[in-house]
């Protein structure tokens, strides 16, 4: 009897300590977390996703999307290049010469700085712009790793931990196209080659045309087409989680997690 409370009471203090550690103390750290403000930036971040999103994340969730997909990029670090802006107007060509003989991609910190004031004492003007650098980054998953506030308003979060798709943290920045996202989840080959995703097709519906075809119908290829005077029309379930997936955006930089974001007025590195 006395062995017996004795592990009791251990097996409580074990349950106790699991408790504090993934629920009381993530809670105490994350639960009163806010909006935070975008770097460089008077916006704030995130926004909440829009109704339709919102609903698509439950979609998303009871397909059991996040056993194939992840929703976390990850980063090794950071690099810095250095980005000529003007060569000024004392000696063009000896900046110009300079810049030619430097390394500016890559950088360290430091390394950037150093060269940023090279250029500068010959007379140039320089930027120096911040990379995330890794795997995921380098893949196009997302310009920077995923941090807490990315998740500030979904319920339940669908981190994932299994990569057999793609990460889809930024697939709203890189794949921003509802009607690819649809033909994707009716037929992946039909818009990915080598696809491993299962097709979906329970969220679609193939009927007849009436008299004249539906404005929401897939424009299917030949091979992937219904027969002839058939049409494939996303059900509301598919349009949900349409909206879900092109509205995951980790595109900003914060503070936690900073970059320099590209621009089409960004000039390339000066080497």
């Amino acid at each position: 009897m006395k062995n017996g409370f004795v592990i009791f009471l251990a097996a409580f203090a074990v349950l106790l300590a699991s408790w504090g550690a993934f629920v009381l103390g993530p809670q105490l750290q994350l639960g009163g977390a806010g909006q935070v403000a975008v770097l460089n930036s008077s916006d704030v971040y995130p926004i909440n996703r829009p109704g339709e999103a919102n609903q698509g994340l439950q979609i998303y969730r009871a397909n059991g999307c996040a056993a194939c997909h992840t929703e976390q990029v990850q980063q090794d670090g950071v690099a810095c290049d250095v980005v000529l802006t003007a060569a000024g107007k004392k000696n063009p060509e000896a900046v110009s010469n300079l810049v030619s003989t430097l390394q500016l991609r890559g950088l360290t910190e430091e390394e950037a700085q150093a060269a940023a004031d090279k250029i500068s004492a010959a007379g140039g003007k320089t930027e120096v712009h911040v990379l995330a650098t890794g795997p995921d980054i380098a893949r196009g998953w997302g310009l920077r790793r995923s941090v807490a506030e990315d998740f500030l308003y979904d319920t339940t979060v669908q981190l994932g931990s299994l990569r057999v798709g793609p990460d889809l943290a930024g697939v709203g920045t890189r794949l921003p196209d509802a009607n690819w996202q649809l033909l994707h989840l009716y037929a992946p080959k039909s818009v990915v080659k080598d696809s491993a995703m299962p097709p979906f097709r329970y969220l679609f519906e193939v009927k007849k045309i009436g008299d004249a075809p539906s404005p929401d119908a897939l424009n299917l290829p030949k091979e992937f087409a219904p027969a002839d005077g058939y049409e494939v029309v996303p059900k509301p379930g598919a349009k949900l989680l349409v909206a879900y997936l092109v509205s995951l955006h980790a595109d900003v930089p914060l503070y936690d997690a900073p970059f320099t974001p590209q621009t089409a007025s960004t000039n390339a590195p000066a080497k």
